[in-house]
């Protein structure tokens, strides 16, 4: 925005110790006019003739007096300036910091010195601030990346199937176009997916009063063919669990966590359980399945983008792109709810949702 140049805050500074000095000189010649100088008689003789009159001494004082008064406020803009500099030395500071940022480059920091005070508050929350905008770029560039990376897997994949069929014109055009379908599925799934994210990080989305556990209900119901194929036990309990926000998000976040569920599960013979509850006007979904054990250090890593565990990597035809709990985070996130990820002590996950109770 441009705007019309003014003076600065140091000569602001500078001019206002200046005034002060100046308004502090005249109230002390005031009280001495009017204390002292006004009781001094005023005649040719003076006070018995041998002490001046008050006119000797307002002509000898109003010389040493103005002295004074310009002394003052030459002082003053003169040591104004150079403590106004020293005060605002740490603005300076955090000034270049910020034009720095301006150019792209968050990895700088002010770390000023010094004692505890305001400026050293507003540079340490800068600092904090510089530190979060560094962290959410690289995030956000590596998400770019890999999303770039995930959506360029099938349009090379239908890319080489097409060229193979050109090349080979009496190749079988059924199972060319059943492979076509199935890499399209899956870009289509990984864009949908995509949006869905961005959708649930924009919090642009209409609020209503939705149940818990009816959700669970229709994901189960939906997804119980697949655990039928895995030969996995799905079960629903718990009660009502109202809150606040959109049925399609979250939706869509008890389903990813029911088919993470199903699918990161034992071979057969395993278990899938949702339960829902309010407690304290809160709404809680937990998902709990049994499977594999899982490491420490890679709980916290599945809630990423893209970010698939070794543990947890699937080769079927539910390989997924890293984006089922990543999703769940960003729905949770902007409902204002809570995820936790607990690994059993026998294999498996614990899953759970806290969101606010609704109305």
């Amino acid at each position: 925005m441009d705007r019309r140049p003014g003076l600065s805050a140091r000569l602001k500074l500078a001019l206002s110790y200046a005034g002060f000095l100046a308004v502090a000189g005249a109230l002390l010649l005031a009280v001495v006019w009017a204390f002292l100088l006004r009781y001094v008689p005023d005649n040719s003789q003076g006070l018995l003739g041998i002490s001046p009159n008050r006119y000797l001494l307002v002509h000898t004082f109003a010389p040493a007096a103005a002295v004074a008064m310009a002394f003052l406020l030459v002082f003053g803009l003169v040591g104004g300036w150079i403590l106004a500099g020293r005060m605002l030395a740490p603005l300076t500071q955090i000034r270049d910091a910020a034009r720095t940022a301006g150019t792209g480059s968050l990895s700088h920091r002010i770390r000023m010195k010094g004692r505890q005070d305001e400026f050293r508050e507003l540079s340490d929350a800068f600092d904090s601030m510089l530190g979060q905008l560094e962290s959410h770029v690289a995030e956000q560039q590596r998400f770019a990346a890999n999303a770039s990376h995930e959506l360029r897997t099938p349009l090379a994949i239908s890319r080489t199937l097409l060229d193979v069929a050109r090349k080979d014109p009496g190749r079988d055009r059924g199972e060319l176009i059943e492979r076509l379908s199935v890499v399209n599925t899956r870009a289509i799934d990984l864009t949908e997916a995509l949006l869905l994210l961005g959708r649930g990080d924009r919090g642009d989305f209409t609020r209503e009063s939705v149940d818990l556990s009816l959700l669970a209900e229709e994901a189960a119901e939906t997804l119980l063919p697949l655990a039928e194929q895995r030969r996995i036990t799905l079960d629903v309990t718990g009660g009502a669990a109202p809150a606040g926000g959109s049925a399609e998000l979250l939706l869509r976040m008890v389903t990813n966590l029911v088919q993470n569920a199903i699918v990161h599960n034992l071979p057969a013979g395993g278990t899938a359980t949702v339960h829902t509850g309010a407690h304290g006007g809160t709404s809680v979904l937990r998902v709990e399945n049994t499977g594999p054990p899982l490491p420490p250090d890679l709980v916290p890593t599945l809630t990423e983008p893209f970010r698939r565990g070794s543990d947890r990597v699937r080769t079927d035809e539910h390989a997924g792109a890293g984006l089922g709990l990543a999703i769940v985070q960003s729905v949770v996130r902007a409902h204002d709810g809570t995820l936790d990820l607990l690994p059993r002590p026998g294999g498996g996950l614990l899953v759970t949702v806290r969101l606010p109770g609704g109305p």
